[in-house]
C-alpha cells in the first residue's frame, strides 16, 4: 500500500532546526510536503497576505520529499500548498517543531498553531508541536520522540474531525520526561513591557518584552500545571469563540 500524504509547515521559517527534525522524524510514515515560510514568521497568529504577491521557491526534491519556501505568513504556506501545489488531500497536517512554548494565550498569537487551525478547515487531522525552548540551537531530540507518539497515536486510534491538537513539550532531556497529560488551557494572558531605547543616530525605538500571568496558579487540569510538572501537555482546541455563557445571559436581556 502507498504511504500516506502527509504535509508539514511551521512559523520559524524553512531552515528551522525544528522543522527539519519534524521533517525527518516523519519521513518513514509517508510521503512529505512542506511549505515553510521563507523567514521567521512567529507571532503572526493567523495573519493572511493581502496587500503583497507570494513567492514561492522550491527547496529541496527527493523521493517522497517536497520542500518549498513560500514569501508568506505560515497561514499562506498551508493555503499555498491545499489551493494550488497539492494533487490529493493529505492525511495529516503538521506545524513546528516550535522554538517556543504555545501554551495557555499564547496559542492565540501563535502562527504554529495558526497553521494548524488553518489545516484543521479543511477537515484533516491537524497538530501543532512546541518545544519550551526558543534557541536555535535548541535539542529536538526528546521533542521528536514525544511528537511520534501523538502522531502515531492521531494516525492509529479512532478522532472525530475537525480536530487539531495544541503539543506543548517539556525542554527536558526524554528520560526526565513523566509521559503526556491531556488538558485544557490555562487561563491567564500576557502583560507587554515595551523597552525604550536610542539608536546610533539618535531616534527612540521600542523592544517588545512581556511576562505571562497566570490567573489559576492553584490549577491542576491546565497544560501550564502539566508542563511545569515535566508532562508533555494536549490540548484539543477549536475555532468557536462563542462566550456560551454570556449568550445565555444576553438571551434574558430585554431590547
Amino acid at each position: 500500500m502507498e504511504k500516506p500524504f502527509i504535509f508539514v509547515t511551521n512559523d520559524d521559517g524553512v531552515g528551522a532546526r525544528g522543522l527539519n527534525a519534524l521533517i525527518e522524524a516523519v519521513r518513514p510514515l509517508g510521503r512529505i510536503m512542506v511549505v515553510a515560510p521563507e523567514d521567521s514568521q512567529s507571532g503572526m497568529s493567523h495573519a493572511i497576505t493581502m496587500n503583497s504577491p507570494l513567492f514561492l521557491r522550491k527547496v529541496r526534491e527527493e523521493e517522497g520529499l517536497e520542500v518549498y519556501a513560500c514569501s508568506g505568513t505560515p497561514v499562506d504556506c498551508v493555503k499555498m500548498a491545499f489551493d494550488s501545489l497539492m494533487s490529493e488531500m493529505p492525511a495529516l497536517v503538521l506545524s513546528g517543531i516550535n522554538h517556543g512554548s504555545n501554551s495557555a494565550v499564547s496559542v492565540i498569537y501563535s502562527g504554529t498553531m495558526g497553521a494548524a487551525i488553518e489545516g484543521s478547515f479543511y477537515n484533516v487531522p491537524s497538530i501543532g508541536l512546541s518545544l519550551l525552548n526558543h534557541r536555535e540551537d535548541a535539542d529536538f531530540r526528546a521533542a521528536v520522540v514525544y511528537s511520534l507518539k501523538v502522531i502515531e497515536k492521531v494516525m492509529n486510534e479512532e478522532i472525530e474531525l475537525p480536530m487539531c491538537l495544541n503539543v506543548n513539550i517539556p525542554d527536558l532531556p526524554v528520560g526526565e520526561i513523566r509521559g503526556i497529560r491531556v488538558c485544557r488551557q490555562n487561563k491567564g494572558y500576557w502583560r507587554e513591557e515595551f523597552e525604550r531605547r536610542v539608536d546610533p543616530r539618535g531616534r527612540d525605538y521600542y523592544w517588545l518584552k512581556g511576562i505571562f500571568q497566570n490567573q489559576e496558579e492553584n490549577a491542576t487540569d491546565t497544560d501550564e500545571c502539566a508542563l511545569e510538572n515535566g508532562f508533555v501537555s494536549i490540548v484539543p482546541i477549536q475555532i468557536d469563540l462563542t462566550d456560551y455563557r454570556q449568550l445565555d445571559l444576553m438571551e434574558r436581556w430585554k431590547w
